[in-house]
């Protein structure tokens, strides 16, 4: 092994993350598509540099460059980013509750709606971009993406879908040990199909209907089998932090960055990097291994926190919703423990079908138990509501379950948001997905600020 970076220093890096439980905090982060409403174009890299400049100057973020290019804001902990195919992401600043989550992303909603008003740029939130074709899109111009998108085609057939098309929400949670850490990667990942169901916001590609619920989710299975979708592992009873190690090390890295050179590193793995001098006069640091940590996209992935990723992009107050669902499990000891009690002998196969049936039927699905799947969704609420009120932080809204209100809306109507527009779309729109554009669905059929 290289003598100043071993695997017992990458274990000691995660074994870094435990946190008192008074530290804990909650991470939100968010992709929506940016679009010009006369032509309903995707916006291009021109025009998010251009929101970026007058979001710069009005509200004083600070601005990120990759050579001549502006890739990114930051500002308090936050930042604001461009994906390859010009999606616009938040990652919030980690918060100590709810109703600061919540007031980031009304913020960052209304930064947005201020500085593009001007521009006649509008913003969807959905799990993939319905309308345009892949050719439509032009890859933005970052060097990361650019290796991702020559190698994406190697390894899965719609890498570049997901590069280019899909958005989603991410919630994510601190843990206190690795015995934490486990029992939260297993539940999280166990649960992941619930919020599938209640986020599918996908049934459109090109225009037109799938056989889908949430078409996001199945681009991610054809993406790169190595570093997507569930993994077996963590059920194991060997599960540990240097576990997570071991399958980061076996998997092939993008890039590393030396004197702001990307350097292609697709032909090696990590673990190949770590023993070996692939590279003449090419040492691995602890930067290698961060940006590596990155590049790996499991619906559960483990950094100093637990991310969690299975949502399909969704409306301003989806956004919110989806970290007060997770608060009220993983922060409350009880409703952790006794959850995993009653999905603990859920086998890894039974999971994977329960992965494969909701991505196509949502809410209809059912359980490996053989539970409709709204059925247990409403028991999994209850038990975050229960979590959350037991929070008992207050504002004058409330407590923090008022953000469930729109999982809670989903759960009254028994479908999936999927199922709604594909029924729109067969009925009022006929046919036309410019409707969904047009008549921006989203603010008519729920209350966006929460």
């Amino acid at each position: 092994m290289n003598s100043m970076l071993s695997k017992e220093l990458l274990v000691q890096i995660f074994s870094q993350g435990c946190k008192e439980k008074n530290q804990w905090k909650i991470g939100t982060e968010h992709e929506k598509f940016g679009f010009k409403k006369k032509s309903l174009e995707p916006i291009n890299f021109r025009d998010i540099e251009d929101i970026f400049l007058k979001l710069s100057k009005k509200y004083n973020w600070e601005k990120i460059f990759e050579g001549t290019n502006l890739i990114a804001l930051k500002k308090d902990k936050a930042s604001i980013t461009l994906e390859p195919g010009g999606q616009v992401e938040l990652s919030g600043a980690p918060m100590n509750n709810l109703f600061e989550t919540c007031k980031e992303v009304n913020q960052h909603q209304n930064e947005l709606d201020d500085v593009c008003k001007s521009m006649d740029i509008d913003f969807l939130g959905m799990g993939l971009l319905p309308k345009w074709k892949i050719n439509n899109i032009k890859l933005m111009p970052k060097k990361r993406y650019k290796i991702m998108s020559e190698y994406m085609p190697k390894v899965g057939s719609k890498g570049l879908d997901m590069m280019f098309r899909t958005a989603t929400i991410q919630a994510n949670y601190d843990f206190s040990s690795e015995s934490d850490m486990i029992k939260k990667m297993r539940v999280s990942q166990s649960l992941q199909p619930v919020i599938i169901a209640l986020y599918a916001n996908s049934p459109f590609i090109d225009g037109k209907v799938t056989n889908y619920t949430s078409f996001r989710s199945y681009i991610w299975t054809k993406t790169d089998k190595k570093r997507c979708g569930i993994l077996p592992f963590i059920y194991e009873s060997s599960f540990s932090f240097e576990r997570y190690v071991d399958y980061l090390l076996d998997i092939p890295m993008y890039f590393i960055v030396r004197d702001n050179e990307y350097i292609n590193m697709t032909n090696y793995t990590f673990r190949k990097f770590l023993e070996n001098k692939v590279l003449e006069n090419t040492e691995p640091t602890i930067e290698d291994w961060k940006i590596h940590l990155t590049t790996v996209f499991p619906e559960i992935r483990l950094k100093s926190f637990i991310e969690l990723r299975g949502a399909d992009g969704g409306p301003w107050s989806r956004v919110c919703a989806l970290p007060a669902f997770w608060t009220g499990i993983l922060y409350d000891q009880e409703n952790l423990d006794e959850i995993w009690s009653k999905i603990n002998h859920w086998t890894y196969s039974e999971i994977v079908n329960f992965y494969q049936n909701v991505r196509k039927n949502g809410l209809n699905t059912v359980t490996p138990d053989g539970e409709k799947l709204s059925d247990f969704t409403k028991k999994i609420i209850y038990k975050s509501n229960d979590g959350l009120v037991k929070r008992n932080i207050q504002s004058e809204k409330g407590n923090e379950s008022t953000f469930l209100e729109p999982l809670k809306k989903i759960l009254e109507s028994g479908k999936s948001p999927g199922e709604m527009w594909k029924k729109l779309f067969f009925s009022e729109w006929n046919n036309d997905i410019d409707m969904l554009y047009e008549t921006n669905y989203f603010k008519v059929l729920e209350n966006e600020k929460v």
